[in-house]
């Protein structure tokens, strides 16, 4: 264990033990506090007697530089404005977990990318220090969008998550002509085989009852918006729906590894999309981690220490995913790396649109505890 990490460990345990006093010396009703200290004490990944309840998990998947007083990347408004002060060491993943005894909402920091949002999505539900059996999961993350339906700053749910790195490839110089690029599905004769496999990875679908729940609670919320974003939208002369202020829709989630721009690649995005929902979903947002995280709480379902069907994805536009008219795709994506012009009005998006939500399902947790919303039966 490294010097940093015996630090950490330490002033948990010194603030846990410091909370059981206060419990015992008061002689209040402190049960949660108390689950809270004798979690602490325990070592991560091994036996605890008392496991810790969790409502709600936020996933995020970056942040930039500190977790608090800095640019917020996708974890800070939720640390600094939920509570999150209790730090829980997590060494075998990413980003220690952040939790708040009196509200039961934990926070994440996956890390970037699929082989990553799995790890620690898995790491989190084996790890016996935490009851996670009626935990909804939230992923609030920023995301290219494309601009043919909605601007940088609105926020999205996706129900239908595609991946886009399991497929063949052949570079798109050496296909053939009638081929609209060289990416086509496993086990077909090419990207215009009209028998499509089923998926085996490909896609994975999140709770659309829920998701749809999510969305007519969230729906006319007005989201954040700043000259800057209005200058950067009004360049899509184009694209009627990136001109618009942000706001709050339904569409699907594109995963892949590799930061993809332009607008070939934007096309192969919806058609890709396309063809795994067999045209029920709609591509809207691009990022690098969801098909992971779904990986691991399907597996983690059949164990039964979580319920996947409490599973929400909510993606808000932090940039384009093609360039608007006058730039090519290598200069927008350049000058984009320098700074999304969405970045911190998408975290505000993301905040407000999954905070509402949160909120819902905490000042109702008697209802929802047992009964997962947009079900057939009515909570």
């Amino acid at each position: 264990m490294t010097a940093i990490t015996t630090s950490a460990f330490a002033l948990t345990t010194f603030r846990a033990l410091f909370m059981a006093l206060i419990c015992s010396l008061t002689l209040q009703a402190c049960s949660e506090s108390e689950a809270s200290a004798e979690v602490a004490l325990c070592e991560p990944v091994g036996p605890c007697d008392t496991k810790l309840p969790v409502k709600v998990i936020i996933v995020a998947m970056f942040e930039i530089g500190e977790d608090t007083g800095d640019t917020p990347g996708e974890f800070q408004l939720w640390r600094e404005r939920r509570g999150l002060d209790m730090q829980i060491p997590f060494p075998h993943s990413h980003h220690d977990l952040y939790y708040n005894p009196e509200t039961q909402v934990l926070g994440m920091v996956t890390g970037i990318g699929t082989a990553r949002s799995t790890a620690a999505t898995m790491a989190l539900g084996l790890d016996p220090r935490f009851d996670l059996t009626k935990s909804y999961w939230l992923v609030a993350g920023i995301a290219g969008i494309d601009p043919e339906d909605a601007s940088i700053g609105s926020a999205a749910w996706a129900s239908y998550l595609v991946d886009g790195d399991l497929s063949h490839e052949i570079d798109a110089r050496e296909k053939p002509a009638d081929w609209p690029d060289g990416y086509f599905a496993r086990y077909t004769q090419g990207p215009n085989d009209p028998v499509r496999p089923e998926p085996t990875g490909e896609l994975y679908i999140a709770n659309p009852g829920l998701r749809d729940w999510a969305y007519e609670l969230t729906k006319d919320l007005e989201l954040p918006d700043t000259p800057d974003m209005q200058e950067e939208r009004a360049q899509f002369v184009n694209h009627p729906n990136a001109q618009k202020p942000p706001f709050v829709l339904k569409g699907e989630q594109l995963a892949a590894m590799t930061f993809w721009h332009g607008a070939l690649m934007n096309d192969w995005a919806n058609r890709w999309t396309t063809y795994w929902t067999e045209g029920k979903g709609e591509f809207v947002t691009s990022a690098m981690e969801d098909t992971g995280t779904a990986t691991a709480l399907q597996y983690l379902d059949k164990l039964g220490v979580v319920d996947g069907d409490r599973f929400m994805v909510l993606r808000a536009g932090s940039n384009y995913t093609m360039p608007p008219p006058g730039f090519t795709a290598a200069e927008y994506l350049l000058r984009e790396n320098e700074g999304f012009a969405g970045l911190v009005p998408s975290v505000e998006s993301l905040y407000l649109v999954g905070g509402t939500v949160v909120d819902e399902l905490l000042g109702n947790w008697a209802v929802y505890e047992d009964c997962v919303p947009g079900g057939e039966e009515a909570c």
